[in-house]
């Protein structure tokens, strides 16, 4: 493979951990937005009100985004001293991806839960929160490594 080729391919992860955590994000959000809506349709039939703090679940699959943004950013100065990275763009655009994802589906669960019953908002917090430590492991520990790379 020449050098020209492989030139051409150097922001692949730069691109790869921005894309795929965006991706996650929205599948996510989607998840949990269609969770949401299903929510307040059942309280609009009951006449009762609907609860706003359900777009906090919608919501929170998206700071992954912001997460692999921040890692763009590093890794395309990186890119710049001649360390490609592709590994880390998509395995690390994998886990923040995943970890939307799997947020979301938890805030689905949680939007039917309190949509359900009105009650337990800081206990479906709780086991978002803990998901998205495993964004902020894959972002704190990425950075660590591309700042020994750069």
């Amino acid at each position: 493979m020449e050098i020209g080729v492989l030139a051409q391919f150097k922001d692949l992860g730069v691109a790869a951990v921005l894309g795929l955590a965006a991706i996650g994000s929205g599948l996510g959000a989607g998840v949990a937005g269609m969770a949401a809506v299903g929510a307040w349709k059942k309280a609009f039939i009951q006449n009762k009100p609907a609860s706003f703090m359900l777009l906090v679940f919608v919501g929170a699959p998206l700071t992954q985004t912001i997460y692999g943004m921040i890692l763009m950013n590093k890794m395309a100065e990186a890119v710049t001293k001649g360390f490609y990275a592709w590994d880390v763009g998509l395995f690390c655009g994998a886990g923040l991806g995943l970890s939307a994802f799997f947020q979301g589906k938890a805030g689905a669960c949680a939007a039917d839960a309190m949509g359900e019953t009105g009650k337990g908002f800081g206990n479906y917090l709780v086991v978002l929160g803990i998901i998205e430590t495993v964004a902020l492991f894959v972002m704190a520990f990425s950075l660590g490594l591309l700042g020994k790379l750069a």
